[in-house]
């Protein structure tokens, strides 16, 4: 299905009855990134899940989004399809998203699941600072024609995360959007919240978890073993579990 908010063609999936909840997948995914989750949950609730602005079968937004700009986008979901307020369930970059809305539009937001959340801001290492140095060499060098954009991109392919490498047109979104540091809204969280993490994610370390479980009033902390960044598929059953006892 498609709906369209402010302008954007957006794909979206709704799956079931009951109380609402919506799945907004991590960097890079899709609606589909949730299937599992979503022929589980259908079963017990009405399940929206979105292919987010930028991702999936979603129109690009013109300008460079953060979680804030797609916060917004989400208020508008809302409206737009008469949702009146949901659980949330919110994977890695779907998590930024998922804690602006929690702490800006509390009343919409019924209770909040961060699977392995960004949002947090890591402690700068000495090796961050030399990267940005380089980028930074690189968008001069670009100046000086073809060949100075081959060896920018090359500086780009040793220095950009996956993530960068791969981000295409979204790249100044994802800059915009890892350089947002959400920890002063974790405190404005009224929703009570679980927060589920894998052990071994390296992606989204475990201490941003851990930070959240300290800052968020009413929240619990799951830590998910033999689990990385995606632990809902990682340890399904258990995820199930855990949600399901948390929602009911």
């Amino acid at each position: 299905m498609f709906v369209e908010i402010d302008n954007l063609k957006v794909a979206y999936q709704v799956n079931g009855t009951g109380e609402s909840v919506i799945l907004l997948h991590g960097w890079g995914g899709e609606a589909n990134s949730f299937k599992p989750v979503i022929d589980w949950m259908s079963r017990y609730y009405k399940v929206f899940a979105l292919d987010l602005p930028g991702f999936g079968l979603s129109e690009k937004p013109s300008v460079a989004w953060d979680a804030s700009d797609y916060a917004t986008f989400l208020s508008g979901f809302f409206e737009k399809l008469k949702i009146k307020k949901a659980h949330l369930i919110g994977h890695s970059y779907g998590g930024r998203i998922s804690i602006v809305m929690a702490a800006r539009q509390p009343h919409l937001v019924d209770k909040l699941i961060l699977v392995d959340s960004a949002g947090i801001i890591p402690p700068r290492e000495l090796m961050y600072y030399i990267r940005i140095g380089i980028a930074k060499c690189g968008r001069l060098i670009r100046r000086f024609g073809s060949v100075g954009n081959k060896f920018a991109d090359a500086l780009s392919k040793q220095i950009g995360s996956k993530d960068y490498q791969e981000a295409g047109p979204m790249r100044a979104t994802l800059v915009k959007s890892v350089n947002q540091d959400l920890r002063p809204l974790l405190p404005k969280i009224q929703a009570a919240t679980l927060l589920i993490w894998g052990e071994n994610d390296n992606d989204t370390p475990i201490s941003s978890g851990e930070i959240m479980s300290k800052e968020i009033t009413n929240s619990e902390l799951v830590v998910l073993k033999d689990a990385g960044h995606f632990s809902y598929l990682d340890q399904f059953p258990q995820f199930c579990k855990i949600v399901g006892n948390f929602l009911a």
